[in-house]
């Protein structure tokens, strides 16, 4: 292993500042959360957008690390032991230490950028080539400024080949990520239109990703992929090295590979191209058009490289889906199931273990891992230290399944023995999976959340089945990857100093408050909101740390309001003599809580005119603190509205002026919510509450935001029927047809929270590609659709209610309703599914 002294590395990076340490490092680190190997471990405090860096190096140090690399204005004397590295730029710093670990090493590097489907060529040619080659490459979609050099410092010296994927949403970024990589191969997949806004037009855009192969002695590419923004062995030749090998693929041009035919059946494709004079040929197990591009990316990367076409036709038919997501299910006995079995190396393995103890709180944790393949170290090597991270990561339990792993079991067990985990059932160990299937017993899971980590090979799938909470084929998928992007696109319209209230009330809208609201602690917003009080005990109970306010607090929540310390909202002297009389009974002082005003909604709150009132009484029983002040706007998504807006914020202004006043003590004041953030800036005062824009919901329609979809609802085809003309479906005889039909019935129905008003053509479903209207009238159980239109349509086929092909806002508009109502109304039997990507 290549491990740098912090001499050495405060001389790569140029860094001012005495070098106290000789510490060897061997782990770089950006989050404070992280710290596994403080020892060796350097941290590097980036200032973010949002965040900086140096906030977190009190609690790093705290955790153990010693050397740091910060601004060179960073005040370091409160940190007696610690090495500081102060450089003009923290992150330029990160990447050139990653640039200089790059240039240790003399092996072919793949670099791939493009609009789509970089990381899917990605873990392909990984599947492709890892028989032959030991990979290092970007765990999961590591390819920002950030995750670029942290991808590029995990190379070693028993590694054959990188491969390393980079993305960039500005101008002049690629030319930082270049001497990160310095790739001597290039595949460029497509120009599109993600991060569109970054630039002046698509050839700007083209032309700032091949900054990235500036340096390439060979450049894969798909020519209409890129046309007309960028022709690289064309007008373009200029911008690559004059010795450059192009390899180009088309359908429709001429090319190193021309694409001549392509016929698909039984769920596989046959692609035929010309290469080299003569007809050549593949097979692949997918036949939807982006799979068939990023296939035929690899194959040419395969032919560039001199594999031989027979083995080619072999490893082609032989991809497998990527599944770029950890999935967290719900599972037997009240577990959560993190499946993340889609690869098997180290670097993503110790990624999952970091969600995993995330997720699960102070839940008992449990890794079920198989035999890990190809990772070009020693056996004895790569398990010892396993069972040290596993131990590190704070694991209750290590089970595995392979004849290498159950080789090495002594290792595990007086590790995790020396770890006061005892020796019981700490480690476990079976020869196959078969065999663990024959042995386990559901009844051994219980109230923990487990982390499958297996290779393909290994079925890990079938362990998930066994383990999985059954239930029926309709899910909601929650992207909790999506919720932070939504997060940090509104996080990007705000004030520095103003705080985030995120609203998990009403199950987070359906999504599933526990699960959303561990990721929001995770990523540090600053208050959590809920309706009940018993919402907010669930949150508690869930390992939730962060304040919560509870909005309709009545006198049977007071005991959990303290006992659970939840802040309760405050909106009429009824229930503030109550809650007084409470803590006064209890000799509980100062209790935190939330004074709301009405302004103009008139649903709750206390007068403006009684801010005065309401101060007396808090000066005179001093039973309660005020943490803040708010107010409920009514209509700021509505410009006609805007008026009345600024109305509810003067009011709230005097009220807070007065409280102010008679108080003595600052509290923060708030009343912006999710559509008010983007239409009213100046009203975000020193909190704003974020509630439906979390999900991917723009309530002002603003336009600007590039939020995603969070919640994904979908169903399976339970059967297909051909009906002739005339004929009816479903109650009532609703439905009648006017061409002789084939109807898929579905499986969901007003139960699962699809509304009867769906019905009788108002709603359509996506399967296959297309759209689907709804016949006759919505079941309890079970919709028909008519899928007459959809030539490829079976039993069985997925089908989406709404998610990322019809919009939840387009669905709430065929019901006569909002998004918030199709949210909450979706039933508690309709397993959720949370994915990470």
């Amino acid at each position: 292993m290549i491990t740098y002294q912090v001499q050495h590395i405060a001389d790569i990076i140029h860094a001012e500042g005495p070098v106290t340490s000789h510490a060897v490092i061997e782990h770089l680190l950006i989050d404070s959360r992280k710290v596994v190997f403080p020892g060796t471990s350097l941290f590097f405090a980036i200032t973010g957008p949002r965040r900086d860096g140096h906030q977190f190096i009190a609690e790093a140090y705290e955790r153990g690390i010693r050397c740091f690399v910060v601004k060179k204005e960073f005040d370091a004397h409160s940190f007696e032991q610690a090495t500081f590295l102060k450089v003009p730029d923290v992150l330029l710093a990160l990447q050139q230490l990653a640039a200089y670990h790059r240039n240790q090493f003399n092996i072919p590097v793949i670099g791939i950028t493009g609009s789509n489907g970089k990381t899917i060529v990605k873990e392909w040619l990984y599947q492709l080539m890892h028989a032959n080659q030991h990979i290092v490459r970007s765990p999961r979609s590591y390819n920002s400024q950030i995750g670029v050099p942290l991808s590029v410092w995990q190379m070693q010296p028993e590694h054959t080949l990188g491969i390393f994927e980079a993305g960039i949403s500005a101008a002049h970024e690629m030319d930082k990520l270049e001497p990160v990589i310095r790739p001597t191969i290039g595949i460029f997949t497509n120009i599109g239109e993600a991060h569109r806004e970054g630039f002046e037009n698509d050839r700007q855009k083209a032309r700032e990703k091949a900054q990235l192969f500036s340096h390439v002695t060979q450049l894969i590419f798909c020519r209409e992929a890129l046309a007309p923004a960028l022709y690289p062995d064309g007008k373009d030749r200029a911008f690559f090295q004059p010795d450059c090998n192009f390899f180009s693929w088309s359908r429709i041009e001429n090319a190193t590979l021309r694409v001549t035919t392509e016929e698909k059946q039984s769920g596989q494709t046959f692609i035929t191209a010309q290469y080299q004079q003569r007809d050549i040929r593949i097979t692949i197990p997918f036949t939807d058009r982006i799979s068939i591009d990023n296939a035929i990316t690899c194959w040419c990367v395969l032919l560039m490289l001199g594999y031989d076409e027979a083995e080619i036709q072999q490893q082609m038919l032989q991809l497998e889906p990527v599944e770029m997501r950890m999935q967290l299910k719900k599972g037997v006995n009240n577990c959560y199931l993190l499946n993340d079995s889609y690869s098997n190396d180290t670097s993503s393995l110790y990624l999952a273990l970091e969600y995993l103890k995330q997720q699960a709180g102070g839940h008992r944790t449990t890794l079920i891992i198989s035999d890990i393949l190809q990772s070009g170290q020693p056996e004895e090597i790569l398990y010892h230290e396993l069972a040290e991270q596993l131990v590190l990561h704070d694991i209750d339990r290590v089970i595995g399944v392979g004849q290498a792993i159950s080789r090495y079991r002594h290792l595990f067990e007086r590790v995790m023995q020396n770890a006061e985990r005892g020796t019981q059932h700490a480690a476990q160990f079976f020869d196959s999976t078969e065999s663990f299937l024959q042995q386990a017993n559901t009844n051994q899971f219980r109230d923990e959340y487990i982390l499958l980590k297996g290779a393909r090979v290994f079925a890990f799938e079938r362990i998930s089945h066994l383990l999985e909470q059954q239930v029926h084929q309709t899910v909601m998928e929650i992207s909790l990857t999506a919720m932070i992007h939504n997060l940090k696109e509104y996080q990007k319209h705000l004030q520095p100093a103003t705080k985030v209230m995120a609203m998990v009330k009403a199950f987070s809208y359906g999504s599933g408050s526990a699960e959303v609201a561990r990721v929001l602690q995770f990523h540090k917003v600053d208050y959590l909101a809920v309706a009940y009080a018993d919402e907010g005990v669930e949150l508690r109970k869930a390992g939730i740390s962060l304040p919560i306010m509870v909005m309709n607090a009545d006198e049977a929540s007071f005991d959990s309001l303290v006992t659970y310390d939840l802040e309760p909202e405050i909106y009429s002297f009824y229930i503030y003599h109550a809650f007084h009389h409470y803590l006064n009974s209890q000799g509980i002082g100062q209790f935190p809580v939330h004074i709301k005003f009405n302004t103009g909604m008139n649903r709750l709150g206390f007068e403006t005119g009684e801010a005065k009132a309401i101060c007396v009484l808090l000066h005179e029983h001093r039973t309660m603190v005020v943490k803040s002040v708010f107010s409920h706007l009514a209509g700021s998504e509505d410009p006609d509205l805007d008026a009345f807006t600024h109305e509810q914020v003067a009011l709230l202004e005097q009220a807070c002026l007065v409280m102010q006043q008679q108080l003595g003590y600052d509290f923060i004041k708030h009343i912006s919510n999710t559509a008010a953030i983007l239409r009213h800036p100046r009203y975000q005062f020193n909190m704003v509450r974020l509630g439906i824009g979390l999900y991917g919901v723009d309530s002002a329609n603003d336009q600007t935001l590039s939020l995603q979809p969070v919640a994904s609802l979908r169903t399976t085809i339970a059967q297909l029927r051909k009906i002739g003309k005339g004929e009816s479906v479903g109650y009532n005889r609703k439905g009648v047809v006017q061409r002789d039909s084939i109807i898929a019935t579905i499986r969901i129905g007003y139960a699962d929270g699809y509304s009867r008003k769906m019905g009788n053509g108002k709603a359509q479903v996506y399967i296959s590609g297309q759209r689907a209207p709804v016949i006759g009238n919505i079941c309890m159980d079970m919709t028909m659709v008519d899928v007459t239109d959809i030539s490829s349509v079976r039993e069985g086929d997925v089908v989406e209610i709404f998610g990322h092909h019809i919009g939840i806002q387009e669905l709430a508009a065929w019901a006569g309703t909002i998004p918030y109502e199709v949210m909450t109304g979706i039933s508690q039997r309709v397993k959720r599914v949370y994915v990470e990507e």
